[in-house]
């Protein structure tokens, strides 16, 4: 198997049990090898007292991009730490994109950026997940030989 059809693999095996996500209304755009694209849809039960977006849910999404990101090598891992910057608003019915890559990947651990935009492709947060990679993988190596 080629690095994006483990990427891909990867995702379609980590989505069925992904509820937060599913429940949360996101949708997968892309994976590749170190990376993700997850979409949602700001919803009325997602807007707090400010009229805007809570920011958990912006998190939500940052963080769900970043997990099919670290995990789109066939080696299971988890999120060791982040860190997220909130730079504007997002509204009712906003269109949010997260895209996210990993800066580094190593043997047991990775740093990954990941940057929310609105539909109009301004720019919502900016993540940055550090990952650590666990025991396991997502299907048996032998499959992906061909």
């Amino acid at each position: 198997m080629s690095p994006e059809e483990i990427a891909r693999r990867c995702a379609d095996l980590m989505w069925p049990d992904d509820h937060a996500a599913r429940g949360l209304g996101m949708e997968i755009r892309d994976v590749g090898p170190g990376s993700a694209a997850l979409t949602m849809v700001v919803r009325q039960d997602m807007v707090n007292s400010h009229g805007t977006c809570h920011g958990g849910f912006i998190f939500a999404l940052a963080d769900s991009t970043f997990a099919y990101a670290c995990n789109s090598f066939n080696h299971k891992a988890v999120a060791a730490g982040v860190d997220i910057n909130f730079l504007a608003p997002a509204h009712l019915g906003d269109r949010l994109t997260a895209q996210g890559h990993a800066r580094h990947q190593g043997g047991r651990s990775g740093v990954y950026d990941v940057e929310v935009s609105n539909q109009d492709g301004k720019l919502v947060a900016v993540f940055r997940g550090r990952a650590a990679r666990i025991k396991g993988q997502f299907f048996d190596t032998d499959e992906s030989k061909g």
